[in-house]
């Protein structure tokens, strides 16, 4: 399920990258505000494009925060520069995953949900690389901790994933399993996946492995929706269900 890969120097040492995260769009709630959710955009996308969307949808008590990803060189495109949370080195389940930009994008995602207030229900969402980041970020809020180590400090409520992969998944279950407050918050912590059947950019397969292993590993509120004719894109019957999905499990008011 990992499509991600880690830059390294010479010997096979990490080299520290520079994280620069581009221009963030906000949609701000037309109703009481009762959740915040911050979604992630794909490869070499940026978050403006997902806001014009995220704006029309009848989700009037959700307020949106759409970054975007840092322009750095991609190993896939031959170290061409794009939009990227992290870099991909490989389309391949065995590809190694990159720790250093998941941790870094996972940490400005949490960032940008630290500022709110107490009582509004947190969330991360997204697309392709962005639908992977915010699994990581499911992954590191029920280990409570970053990969390096460093505490997780979001207190999230929803994760959604559309046409995405989970990464770090082979080492998952051990990092759950037999953890008495890792296993609550993976149980507790509610997950909407989709994924097209006719993917030829994230294979289906890898949506489903990622739903497979996410499940084995101890979350429990997780679903999985598969759509027969749908590509690497979003059509309106999927994201009409993933607006009930969050209507449902953050307890909102209702739709507009």
């Amino acid at each position: 399920m990992s499509i991600a890969g880690s830059s390294l120097g010479s010997g096979g040492r990490n080299v520290k990258r520079a994280f620069e995260f581009g221009r963030t769009s906000v949609v701000r709630p037309k109703g009481k505000h009762q959740a915040t959710i911050v979604w992630l955009h794909g490869l070499g996308d940026n978050g403006n494009s997902w806001s014009q969307l995220l704006e029309t949808l009848p989700l009037p008590n959700i307020k949106w925060i759409c970054p975007t990803a840092p322009t750095q060189p991609i190993t896939l495109f031959g170290g061409f520069p794009s939009t990227a949370w992290i870099d991909v080195s490989e389309l391949s389940e065995n590809a190694i995953d990159d720790l250093e930009g998941l941790d870094a994008s996972a940490a400005y995602v949490a960032s940008l949900l630290s500022t709110e207030p107490p009582e509004i229900k947190l969330g991360v969402g997204g697309f392709s690389m962005g639908a992977a980041t915010a699994l990581y970020s499911a992954t590191c809020y029920a280990q409570g901790k970053y990969n390096n180590g460093n505490p997780y400090p979001a207190n999230l409520s929803a994760v959604v994933g559309l046409s995405g992969w989970l990464p770090c998944s082979k080492d998952l279950s051990s990092k759950i399993e037999g953890v008495d407050e890792a296993a609550r918050r993976a149980a507790s912590l509610p997950i909407s996946l989709c994924h097209g059947r006719g993917d030829d950019i994230v294979p289906f397969t890898f949506g489903q492995k990622s739903y497979q292993k996410v499940i084995s590993s101890g979350f429990r509120d997780v679903t999985f929706k598969a759509y027969d004719a749908l590509g690497h894109y979003t059509i309106p019957e999927e994201i009409n269900e993933v607006c009930a999905w969050l209507t449902s499990k953050l307890g909102l008011e209702g739709q507009s």
